[in-house]
């Protein structure tokens, strides 16, 4: 806990097993009180390391339910459990786990209620190995997002994040896709409703375990972003209305 909140760190996990137990090592757990691992169906043994871990919280679905599906198990479960500040890790050690202090006490003091651990601030990216093109696509799309939403994040991309309960409680998440476009639907729906978004540079690794998706899923992605960017535009404006702002409440 931190000023008597409750922390938990949700790991959506896909074949992780491999990466599982260096990032669960590294979780602090001076501060973090639960954690909560769903397991989207991995052909390997990620259950079993879990478990061999002592991971108290274990779901596992009986089919696979994508990316956006999974994180939607993790933050009703870590809701339901009372959790004030939740963080969501990739299992896949692409990102530190040591970063968790930082951006837990930014929320837990009240200064901002999301934080991302962003790999474009600072050199991270590139000199964690992320390739070229995925690099410029990256840039290249921030760089719209910012223009379409009328905001200065310095990506949109990164898969570490920490929300105070109040945000999940306020955006319809649930409504999301299932897939990978999920994360830019929350960012989304987080700024229509009105919140402040930190970010905390953020080192990132690139190795053959830690999870990536193929040429083709990376351009339907880009394309599902730039939706997403141009409805939130419209949303805005007032010139059209989408289901995944029906519900979001605005922030008093």
């Amino acid at each position: 806990m931190i000023n008597n909140k409750t922390i938990t760190v949700v790991l959506p996990a896909y074949n992780a097993e491999k990466t599982l137990e260096q990032t669960y090592r590294e979780i602090p757990f001076d501060i973090v009180d639960h954690v909560i691992l769903v397991d989207d169906l991995s052909r390997d043994k990620t259950v079993e390391k879990a478990r061999e871990l002592g991971i108290k919280h274990i779901i596992t679905h009986k089919q696979n339910k994508g990316y956006g599906g999974n994180q939607k198990s993790c933050y009703n479960k870590a809701l339901e459990i009372g959790s004030d500040i939740i963080v969501m890790l990739h299992p896949d050690y692409q990102y530190t786990p040591k970063l968790i202090h930082s951006m837990c006490f930014l929320i837990a003091n009240n200064v901002y209620e999301v934080v991302l651990g962003s790999r474009i601030l600072g050199k991270g990216a590139l000199k964690g190995g992320m390739p070229l093109y995925k690099y410029i696509a990256n840039r290249l799309l921030t760089m719209t997002q910012n223009l379409l939403m009328n905001q200065k994040l310095s990506e949109y991309h990164t898969g570490y994040r920490a929300f105070s309960r109040k945000v999940l409680e306020t955006v319809n998440f649930n409504d999301n896709s299932d897939d990978f476009v999920f994360d830019n639907q929350m960012l989304a729906q987080i700024f229509y409703a009105g919140f402040e978004v930190a970010e905390i540079t953020c080192p990132t690794k690139y190795f053959d375990d830690a999870s990536s998706i193929n040429l083709r899923r990376s351009i339907k992605y880009g394309l599902g972003v730039l939706s997403v960017s141009l409805s939130y535009f419209l949303q805005k404006t007032g010139i059209c209305r989408f289901k995944i702002f029906n519900s979001t409440k605005h922030k008093s």
